[in-house]
């Protein structure tokens, strides 16, 4: 089964790397005994859906996640059950390489009006000349 990330992104389920392990949390005795954690790992720099562009995205959102071979390391360990845990850790990884491929938003600069400049300068005298009739009065030297 592959992982639809977006509609031209499709992680193909050999490049993703699921391995059950002992979790903690809920569970009592059954936690000693059973694997229900979800270990997913990701090899970003041998993945063939992904460009260097996109790459070089998700390692600079996440790098913190990626260890030095260049694996993206995700863990869910919540639930009681492998199989929920599953669902939940792919639902990390789809929503994390969504984020990261998000497109950036090009900042469009605005110029402030000239009205609004306007304002800001008569708003600024006005509270000066409040002020300026605050200040203290010194005594007249007799």
């Amino acid at each position: 089964m592959d992982i639809v990330i977006t509609r031209s992104v499709v992680i193909p389920e050999s490049e993703v790397h699921l391995t059950a392990s002992r979790s903690r949390g809920p569970g009592g005795q059954h936690v000693n005994k059973v694997s229900t954690g979800m270990v997913l790992e990701f090899a970003l720099n041998q993945s063939t859906v992904l460009n260097d562009r996109q790459k070089q995205r998700v390692l600079t959102l996440f790098g913190s996640r990626i260890n030095n071979q260049g694996i993206l390391r995700l863990e869910a360990q919540r639930h009681r059950s492998q199989s929920a845990n599953k669902h939940e850790v792919l639902g990390k990884f789809v929503h994390l390489l969504q984020e990261a491929l998000r497109p950036t938003r090009v900042r469009v600069p605005t110029k402030i009006p000239t009205r609004t400049k306007e304002k800001r300068l008569t708003e600024k005298k006005q509270r000066a000349q409040v002020k300026g009739v605050r200040k203290s009065v010194r005594p007249m030297d007799e």
